[in-house]
């Protein structure tokens, strides 16, 4: 028991730092090549940090884990608000700018209710599906490029182009960024290898479905890239700046993430946990939350333009509540 610990460990140092890798080497090489900053901000800087979830979600697919594949994209969207945005908004509630993120936003719900309907009522993801997904992914990178050049201040307000961290202080050579890129796709496709093969051994033995591993610990451990951007933004005092960046990872986790662990292997809902007598779980209490803390955290920012300490709380009792539920129930 202890190596597949280690091992998981393993696998979540190896996503983080092989993400910032990524992102400085392929940030690194795009301004070399004179890629427009805005550009790279909203495209390869922000699919850059999504990359833990990407590769756990699709290696899970890979090995017909659906339970973790699953769990990962919900579990981090549940994470990413109700845990990581709720620090933020309880140690510095104030004023955000709606703009900024209603685009998301509107993007997160329209796809978050589709996939939770297609949850309730067919329960299973066919392939076309997540096919449907990567494309709202690509239609999405267009427009928001396409607003962000109509609108240059947005850019600035999101802080898309600050999502994976700040640039690199001192010039790199080609090489040296390559090397980066390379490295960092390795690491992030060792780590998630890790993750999911020792996550499903620690679920195994300790008698816990892989959906509740994929919904708690793998979407906590994948999520560790918000977290850090949510504390730096915090210490710096740009409270919205992690709001939209976490509204755009949760967009990620629908259309990118799941959609491309459906494209790979469709799958059925979970059903390794039941509440009321068999009802399934995911569908009456993993889909629903997932839907409530975005709407608290959301939709009062965009009708009054400010957080309050009280919505952070809340979503952080509502974190703890959903994390004991899955391990005690």
């Amino acid at each position: 028991m202890l190596v597949p610990v280690l091992l998981f460990l393993v696998g979540f140092a190896l996503l983080i730092k092989g993400g910032d890798w990524f992102v400085d080497g392929s940030v690194g090489i795009a301004r070399r090549f004179h890629l427009p900053e805005l550009l790279i901000g909203a495209t390869i800087v922000s699919i850059g940090t999504t990359l833990p979830e990407v590769m756990v979600s699709s290696q899970a697919a890979l090995q017909g884990n659906a339970g973790i594949s699953y769990g990962n994209a919900i579990g981090s969207i549940i994470c990413n608000t109700s845990l990581i945005a709720a620090i933020t908004i309880t140690a510095k509630p104030g004023k955000v700018q709606p703009k900024s993120f209603a685009l998301p936003t509107a993007f997160f719900f329209a796809a978050a209710l589709t996939y939770s309907l297609i949850a309730w009522t067919y329960g299973r993801f066919e392939r076309w599906m997540g096919l449907c997904y990567l494309a709202v992914f690509v239609l999405y990178m267009v427009i928001s490029v396409l607003q962000m050049k109509k609108n240059p201040e947005l850019a600035e307000e999101s802080g898309e182009e600050n999502e994976g961290g700040e640039a690199p202080e001192k010039e790199r050579s080609f090489v040296m960024e390559l090397l980066l890129l390379v490295v960092g796709a390795a690491a992030i496709a060792l780590g998630a290898r890790f993750l999911v093969d020792n996550g499903t051994l620690i679920a195994a033995a300790l008698g816990v479905p892989d959906s509740v591993i994929g919904l708690t610990m793998v979407a906590l451990g994948t999520s560790l890239p918000e977290l850090i951007t949510a504390i730096t933004s915090l210490l710096k005092g740009h409270g919205s700046l992690s709001l939209g960046n976490i509204i755009g990872a949760n967009l990620f986790n629908i259309i990118l993430v799941s959609g491309m662990a459906i494209s790979i292997s469709p799958f059925a809902i979970p059903a390794e946990k039941t509440i009321l007598g068999g009802v399934n779980s995911s569908l009456v209490i993993d889909l629903p939350v997932m839907l409530a803390v975005m709407s608290i955290m959301c939709l009062p920012a965009l009708k009054k333009g400010e957080l309050k300490r009280w919505q952070g709380i809340l979503l952080l009792c509502i974190y703890a509540a959903f994390t004991v539920y899955q391990f005690v129930s």
